[in-house]
């Protein structure tokens, strides 16, 4: 194998062009390990583990490393590399070859008007550039991750006195004013806004919406932490108070990972003076809301809620499913009775914890709700990963943008004994590789017709690039059954594993 290393000196690219330029370079055939990326002191570890010298590249240097079968797939990979970091640049009329802006408010006297910036880069260096924002009069998404929680804390309060919005730490997407921002789906414009301390979850809300026949005023992202007891909901409170006062917002649909009880309980109180549902995954049943507050467990039945709220009307999420679903049963080996979870949204991953674990028991997680759930799973219990997690993103693009980790799990779970069915989710949109199907659907139908069942969401609408139809329509023809919503998988899962196939149709 040849090791071949690239330094770019004082050349940044944030952390989702370094994401595409790292898809783009293990895409060439014959390319064994790349990665493109700042030299920051991990990133020069996960270089050194992998056999690279960054020599004296530091933090500010861009470096592409390639370890492939020949000199001709390293200058093809670093080819197709350099094309995906720097095309941006290229197309605004040669920007590569020209002094970049070295600061923000440098970048800010650039692009006159600006109201927005979209701060990712490394968490050690991403709450002092989310202060500078704020201090030129911006709003900030702020992308970057590994930002301690009293720096959150401190930039949501500053937001605050100064009225800003302070999105994240580790947000990754939100929509002002039908501008996408990180990973976004593209929807119709409505009366209805997504607030939501969940990344794939205001996606998928927003998605349903749209698909429901209901558009959407905005999507504010606030980190996943916002509505933990530390931070307070800090920023929840302050979008939701926003859009009670906004003319285009009719409905502000809430959504969360899990959340602290006391803390969503004053978010949904701030609401008052506008129609407000709360979709708070696996929430208590017995959480007091107040009178003409809806509150769900589930990100479908969020949707749904919002939806009737606006006037509009579910279409029937369950035709011909328990058929399907017996169908693959009958064909199923009895002895297969486990589900493999395999999830690029963290979100996705926690509502299908929530849903598995009320019909099949206890499921394990690297991201669990009980904490007593974590990895390793004992033998013969039901998993649900999270893949954006560190552990699996670590050296290598997001599964949202690159299905290489998830392949290599997926075909570990279809040859384990023992499994009956594998969910997988699948994102669109802005952001999102931009024909997932083309990679992950011949591997589903690696499953053959007697072997596990894959069951596929995917979650996107018409209008995104990579389109739904197209996507959707080509896991069907790898043998997998695709479902309408995230929850619904889950249901079928159960379903395929409990023998049970009314499941599949469950109310939620």
């Amino acid at each position: 194998m040849i090791h071949d290393l690239t330094v770019h000196p004082e050349t940044y690219v944030d952390s989702i062009v370094q994401l595409s330029g790292t898809r783009a370079l293990r895409s060439v055939d014959g390319v064994d390990w790349a990665s493109a990326a700042m030299a920051t002191p991990t990133n020069r570890e996960t270089l050194a583990a992998e056999g690279f010298d960054p020599g004296d590249a530091g933090a500010n240097d861009l470096v592409i490393a390639i370890r492939a079968d020949s000199a001709d797939t390293v200058e093809a990979a670093r080819e197709a590399g350099e094309q995906a970091l720097f095309a941006v640049a290229e197309r605004s009329g040669g920007a590569r070859q020209q002094e970049p802006a070295r600061t923000l408010g440098e970048a800010v006297g650039r692009l006159d008007g600006a109201n927005v910036a979209v701060v990712s880069v490394p968490g050690d260096y991403a709450a002092m550039e989310a202060h500078k924002a704020l201090g030129a009069g911006l709003d900030v998404l702020l992308f970057s991750d590994n930002v301690s929680v009293e720096d959150e804390i401190a930039l949501k309060d500053r937001a605050n006195r100064l009225g800003r919005l302070v999105m994240g730490p580790g947000a990754g997407t939100a929509m002002l004013g039908h501008t996408c921002l990180g990973f976004a789906n593209v929807v119709t414009p409505g009366r209805v806004a997504v607030v939501a301390a969940a990344g794939t979850g205001a996606q998928e809300a927003a998605a349903l919406l749209d698909r429901w026949g209901v558009g959407v005023s905005h999507v504010v992202g606030l980190g996943g932490r916002d509505l933990t007891a530390a931070v307070g909901g800090r920023m929840a409170l302050s979008a939701v108070r926003a859009l009670v006062a906004d003319e285009g917002t009719d409905i502000v649909l809430l959504v969360s990972k899990p959340p602290a009880p006391e803390v969503a309980r004053a978010v949904v109180e701030a609401a008052a003076g506008t129609t407000l549902v709360a979709a708070l995954i696996g929430v208590d049943e017995d959480f007091a809301a107040p009178d003409g507050v809806v509150v769900t467990r589930t990100l479908q039945a969020g949707a749904a809620a919002a939806v009737a709220a606006a006037g509009g009307s579910v279409p029937d999420l369950t035709e011909g499913v328990v058929d399907r679903v017996r169908e693959r049963i009958e064909r199923l080996p009895a002895d297969r009775t486990l589900v493999r979870g395999l999830f690029s949204g963290g979100t996705l991953c926690y509502e299908s914890l929530v849903i598995l674990a009320d019909v099949l028991g206890p499921v394990y997680s690297n991201t669990p709700i009980d904490k007593a759930l974590g990895l390793p799973a004992p033998a013969g219990a039901h998993t649900c990963l999270d893949l954006g997690e560190e552990e699996y993103t670590k050296g290598r693009p997001h599964p949202m943008i690159d299905p290489a980790a998830r392949i290599e799990l997926l075909r570990e779970a279809l040859a384990e004994p023992g499994v009956g069915a594998v969910i997988m989710d699948v994102v669109l949109g802005h952001g999102a590789h931009p024909d997932p199907a083309s990679e992950l659907a011949p591997v589903c139908a690696e499953a053959g017709t007697d072997g596990p069942a894959v069951v596929v969401y995917v979650l996107g609408t018409e209008q995104d690039p990579q389109g739904l139809a197209k996507q959707r329509k080509a896991f069907e023809d790898a043998g997998c059954l695709v479902t309408e919503t995230a929850a619904q998988a889950s249901l079928v899962a159960a379903a395929l594993a409990s023998r049970k196939p009314e499941i599949a149709v469950h109310a939620l």
